[in-house]
């Protein structure tokens, strides 16, 4: 994957990756912004930002950018997540510059009409509740929230509804301006694409937009602790958590391997023991999330209300064994397999291929290697496994519940079963 970059004046990056043999070209705006860089008062402007966006320009209205993309067979969408929000089309090559077009026309130009804003606020509220209603999504808000209190990451990304409901022309020209800019954009197609052509394109557009943000970053601390929520439903989902690893570190990458082990496949030890041995879930799994500086390593069943009390000590217990005892070479070299396939499967993609380039110019301010990737993968050890399950499972936990929990663990009562 062989990837160009060139830099425009005021410092925006663009990024390219031909595959001529391609008939379309995914390409898009990512900003490293999102509800990790919003003030409390305006918890939820980036994702109502992005919605925004596309519903009127000075050129173009809300039904001419839909149509515009959609006429010529294309796709276009974008999303918000706690540091990053992203624009993106995919389209047949021949119309890459009407999709480089409307997408920075949206980005620069939105214009924020009255009866739009008042539209899409209720929109947004609406998703809002959808989130809420559902459990095994709305969870993991609650467990970032207790893992992160008082913090901007902690915070829901979609925002509260009495916070959506307020937000005019005002707060999301502010927002814009202070957080939207050359020095935190990049702008990335991959597909069929010539890399001049499309620097000219987004040059012709960009080359004016402002250069530096305005805005201060919020601290990202782990710290920890409990949420339960008891509701009228069949299962008990459970997310338990502790201290992960920020992007930027050398535990990233035995982390990813340690999760994928642990609890990354049907292979896994958590689905092994959990679900094939005993029958306890239909979902058990682990993860990992970094940011830019903590990040989180987490747990996640569903289970019945009567095997909640079950379930909470075999995670515990496979907790300590993976502590304890060493991993099988053959654990880690199935896990080195797997994180490389999964990542060199993702990149037959050009949407993928976007999106992570993308993000690696953001994060790192390179383009990693895919050589250097598996190279990284492959030097971690199984010291390196058992150090980073040490380090993860000595931080303080996050214990999150959500449904029929009567029959559930205190906190005080897990700290003690994960110390015993």
């Amino acid at each position: 994957m062989q990837s160009k970059i060139t830099t425009l004046k005021n410092g925006l990056r663009i990024i390219t990756s031909n595959f001529s043999q391609l008939e379309s070209v995914s390409l898009g705006l990512w900003v490293k912004t999102g509800s990790a860089y919003e003030k409390p008062e305006v918890n939820g402007i980036s994702h109502f930002l992005e919605h925004m966006s596309f519903k009127g320009t000075q050129k173009r209205t809300a039904q001419e950018i839909s149509e515009a993309i959609e006429d010529v067979g294309g796709q276009s969408n974008a999303y918000t997540s706690r540091e990053f929000t992203a624009y993106y089309a995919k389209m047949l090559k021949n119309d890459a510059e009407l999709a480089v077009d409307v997408l920075t026309d949206s980005v620069q130009n939105s214009v924020f009409p009255e009866e739009e804003l008042v539209k899409e606020r209720e929109v947004v509220v609406q998703e809002i509740k959808q989130s809420i209603d559902t459990p095994d999504d709305i969870i993991f808000d609650y467990f970032q929230e207790a893992a992160f209190p008082r913090q901007a990451i902690g915070r829901p990304i979609l925002g509260m509804k009495e916070k959506v409901r307020s937000f005019g022309k005002q707060t999301l020209q502010d927002y814009l301006k202070s957080n939207y800019a050359a020095e935190n954009m990049v702008a990335c197609a991959v597909g069929n694409i010539d890399h001049d052509k499309f620097v000219r394109m987004i040059e012709e557009r960009m080359d004016n937009f402002r250069a530096k943000t305005s805005f201060t970053a919020d601290k990202q601390q782990y710290h920890g602790g409990s949420y339960i929520e008891q509701r009228d439903i069949e299962q008990a989902h459970v997310l338990l958590g502790f201290r992960g690893f920020p992007y930027e570190t050398e535990s990233y990458y035995p982390c990813v391997l340690f999760s994928t082990l642990f609890g990354g496949g049907m292979s896994s030890r958590l689905f092994q023991e959990i679900r094939e041995k005993r029958g306890l879930v239909y979902s058990v799994y682990s993860f990992t999330v970094s940011h830019t500086h903590d990040g989180m390593f987490g747990i996640y069943a569903g289970t019945g209300a009567k095997d909640l009390k079950r379930l909470l000590p075999v995670v515990a217990e496979e907790i300590k064994k993976v502590c304890d005892s060493p991993v099988s070479e053959k654990e880690l070299q199935r896990a080195k397999t797997q994180l490389k396939a999964s990542m060199l499967m993702s990149l037959e993609s050009s949407s993928a291929t976007a999106e992570v380039l993308s993000r690696q110019m953001l994060i790192y301010n390179r383009i990693i290697p895919i050589e250097e990737m598996v190279e990284r993968i492959e030097k971690v050890t199984l010291d390196d496994i058992r150090q980073t399950a040490q380090t993860i499972f000595s931080s303080r936990p996050t214990y999150t519940l959500l449904g029929a929990v009567e029959q559930r663990l205190e906190y005080d009562e897990l700290q003690t079963l994960l110390n015993s």
